[in-house]
């Protein structure tokens, strides 16, 4: 079990010591089901000790809408201190919670210091900090609570360079022109374990997204499987304007939920860079 347990955006605010703003007119009771026009929160997840002795620090989000999706470029309305860490963050919130969307590395003798996540939006500040402090250790590369389970491998070209868990692998950059579609290829594959009492899975559920760029990006196929044992998805993406775009993909075993899940394992997150020429 890890033993960072699941908070709440403004719950984790509070014990990381952070200001949180009084609510805005804009926020509503829970139950509350509205489309558009609140806000987003970022959200630390916690850390995990890389096999090279570095450290990753997860981070998700909160955008309380239930359907509008935001975008918010990178520069002071979306930041990362320090400085080096900053760009790895997304520009595109789609609604509702989204777990371990990507993670920084850090160096071993980070020691006490923090990578902090600044979102500036509709009038409401939120700076989260994250830290190697031991509350926050995250089982995201094996699930105790799921028999060993691990994170599903992710390569973009075929195994000669793999990853797992919220860091995941990145790939690229790839050429692309804005408005013909373009050809992405994920490989993947995972131990087939799964939580205690749940069924034996045979596949590994994936699924695409903007992660950042200037404009629109879409998927002629947005979600699909791969056997365990391995296998490969394509997906036609069509980028709206020229820039420079990541796109994540995600890819989920039977242990963990649609959105990621808030065990922290198991999942992992591709990142693939493509220049879009006119």
């Amino acid at each position: 079990m890890s033993r960072h347990s699941f908070l709440t955006c403004a719950t984790a605010a509070i014990a990381l010591g952070v200001t949180v703003p009084a609510p805005a007119a804009s926020q509503v009771p829970l139950g509350i089901r509205t489309a558009s026009g609140l806000t987003v929160t970022p959200v630390y997840e916690g850390w995990y000790k890389n096999a090279d002795g570095t450290f990753s620090l997860s981070f998700g989000y909160y955008n309380r809408n239930f359907e509008e999706i935001v975008e918010l470029p990178h520069g002071a309305a979306n930041h990362l201190e320090p400085a080096d860490f900053n760009g790895t963050q997304p520009t595109r919130f789609h609604p509702r919670r989204h777990w371990g969307v990507f993670a920084v590395r850090v160096p071993a003798d980070f020691g006490d210091q923090a990578v902090v996540w600044t979102i500036d939006f509709r009038g409401e500040r939120y700076a989260i900090p994250g830290t190697l402090h031991i509350d926050w250790q995250i089982d995201a590369l094996e699930g105790e609570a799921s028999a060993g389970n691990t994170p599903p491998v992710l390569s973009f070209d075929h195994g000669a360079t793999e990853g797992a868990g919220p860091a995941g692998t990145w790939g690229g950059p790839i050429e692309a022109r804005a408005g013909m579609p373009v050809e992405l290829t994920v490989w993947g594959s995972d131990d087939g374990r799964v939580r205690i009492g749940r069924r034996p899975q045979s596949s590994v559920a994936l699924r695409w997204f903007k992660h950042l760029g200037p404009g629109d990006v879409t998927f002629s196929e947005a979600s699909g499987e791969v056997p365990v044992d391995g296998g490969a998805m394509t997906t036609m993406a069509t980028f709206e304007v020229p820039g420079e775009y990541v796109v994540r993909v995600r890819a989920n075993d039977s242990s963990g939920v649609s959105s990621g899940g808030h065990a922290q394992c198991c999942w992992t997150n591709g990142f693939l860079r493509v220049n879009v020429i006119h």
